[in-house]
């Protein structure tokens, strides 16, 4: 994990990310960049789009410049290279683009999560970003000046689909010796036998060699509330999770458990795209 993305609007929950970002990055010895995404009125755009220099554009691109620049010089910092970028675009597709040209390995993200109708008309940055991107997104909610992974919760159903993604999250866990916690959420309406689950389990286990973990089968309503109260009654430090990345129709009525658990977990949320 050679580089990490750190989009920013230099609210309070993106100095979270920037924060376990540094610390990722000292365990890593990885590099930073630092995003922000200016996304300018719609006249601004379009003026800016037919090639006009306008005054108001400069002046926002220079606040811009001067806000990443204070808050690169944070003392956790301090020994990391970071690099600073400031980008006109739509966040969503900005975001993307940068990852892709630099070639980045993990995007770490500030949310504070939404609720009612305002995740229903309008949802988050994040959670869209989560949905779309190809590369893992680890998701703070809060203040994690100490961050800690020694307990990571891996949540799925450990079909031959969710592979890939576990593959990426071992890449992630090996750079902190972290434990992994293997749970089947089963509901009313996903009833498994538990021969069934504890043997897909164990198989899936077996085929990646793992010795630090345990396996888990944990009952609730529903399987977004089941991770999170699951999480919570082992004191876990982060919530893994796959994301199918679905949109529309497909998303509205089935749901999206990643995108559920970005918006309403207080824990960190870590996903990967199937």
């Amino acid at each position: 994990m050679k580089l990490i993305l750190v989009p920013t609007d230099f609210s309070e929950h993106a100095e979270d990310a920037l924060k376990v970002a540094a610390q990722i990055a000292k365990k890593n010895s990885s590099e930073i960049i630092v995003l922000h995404m200016l996304e300018l009125p719609s006249q601004m755009n379009d003026a800016v789009l037919g090639g006009a220099s306008i005054p108001e554009t400069m002046l926002f691109m220079k606040k811009a410049n001067e806000m990443l620049d204070e808050v690169s010089s944070r003392p956790y910092l301090d020994g990391i290279p970071v690099t600073e970028i400031v980008k006109m675009d739509k966040p969503i597709h900005g975001i993307s683009q940068v990852s892709k040209d630099y070639n980045v390995d993990l995007i770490v993200m500030g949310s504070h999560g939404s609720s009612g109708i305002e995740e229903l008309l309008i949802g988050s940055n994040t959670e869209k970003v989560v949905r779309n991107s190809e590369i893992p997104v680890l998701v703070i909610k809060k203040d994690a000046t100490n961050f800690n992974t020694s307990n990571i919760v891996f949540a799925s159903d450990f079909s031959d689909e969710s592979k890939k993604p576990f593959q990426k999250l071992l890449n992630f866990t090996k750079l902190f010796e972290s434990k992994i916690h293997l749970v089947t959420i089963c509901t009313p309406n996903s009833f498994k036998p538990t021969h069934v689950v504890e043997k897909a389990m164990n198989e899936f286990a077996a085929e990646f060699n793992l010795t630090n973990y345990k396996t888990h089968i944990y009952n609730d309503t529903n399987i977004e509330k089941g991770i999170i109260n699951f999480s919570n009654s082992i004191n876990a430090d982060i919530i893994g999770m796959c994301t199918h990345g679905r949109t529309g129709f497909a998303h509205f009525f089935n749901g999206s458990i990643s995108e559920g658990l970005v918006n309403h977990a207080v824990k960190p949320v870590i996903t990967f795209k199937i």
